[in-house]
């Protein structure tokens, strides 16, 4: 199996392209840059009010950087919702190599200890690729969605990337741009420095660099915080 080195695929990010595998068990992987990109603006990011009311009542325990490996490998497993996926082990193993870094990240929910949910991407600068998610409970990776849009705008990004337009993401106030303008939106992104850990000391969580950051629960940051990052502009 072609493995994929972690410079390689740093520069790629840079240049507007990202890996994805035919099937989860390919042995190599294409390098896909596409016409139209999926973004979510975070100063027009949209939480629908349903969504809200689950995010302010706290009914899952929010983690970051807690459970990485189980996070890409959840989103890599086939669910109800969809037989295949394009995350192979060439790209867990560079990914988890870059969470080793610092450069990779998960947001994790929690129900009642069990991990039900969440996301992983890649932080670059000032951007933010949002790579998979999954879910074994209602919501679970749209709690970590909002979570991480409110974390990646306290902490200075410009950026958040996802890949390709889709239904799903139009709820969130995700847009399509061409390739072009992207590159625009990128660069300038990569010539700022966000923080991915910014929105734990605002509000006096405790770690950083992969240490615990829960966002829900005794002495973390609530939902209603949350939501109230998400209202602010700049």
């Amino acid at each position: 199996m072609s493995g994929i080195h972690p410079e390689e695929l740093l520069l790629a990010y840079r240049l507007g392209m990202f890996p994805m595998a035919e099937n989860r068990f390919a042995e190599d992987v294409l390098w896909i840059r596409p016409r139209q990109r999926g973004i979510l603006p975070l100063e027009n990011f949209h939480v629908p009010r349903r969504l809200a009311r689950t995010v302010r009542a706290d009914r899952y325990t929010v983690r970051v950087d807690q459970a990485f490996p189980e996070v890409i490998r959840g989103c890599a497993a086939e669910g109800p919702d969809r037989e295949d996926t394009w995350i192979n082990p060439a790209i867990i193993e560079v990914f988890e190599g870059l969470f080793v870094q610092g450069q990779a990240h998960s947001v994790e929910t929690y129900d009642n200890g069990e991990l039900v949910g969440g996301l992983y991407g890649l932080s670059l600068a000032g951007a933010f690729f949002a790579e998979s998610k999954f879910s074994r409970r209602t919501d679970a990776s749209k709690v970590a969605l909002v979570h991480l849009a409110a974390r990646l705008k306290a902490g200075g990004y410009t950026l958040l990337d996802a890949q390709f337009p889709n239904p799903h993401l139009a709820q969130f106030g995700a847009v399509a741009v061409p390739e072009q303008r992207f590159a625009q939106l990128l660069q300038t992104a990569l010539s700022r420095q966000g923080n991915f850990y910014a929105l734990d000391r605002l509000y006096g969580v405790g770690g950083s660099g992969g240490s615990s950051a829960g966002t829900s629960g005794s002495g973390a940051v609530s939902g209603a915080s949350v939501l109230q990052v998400m209202t602010q502009t700049s």
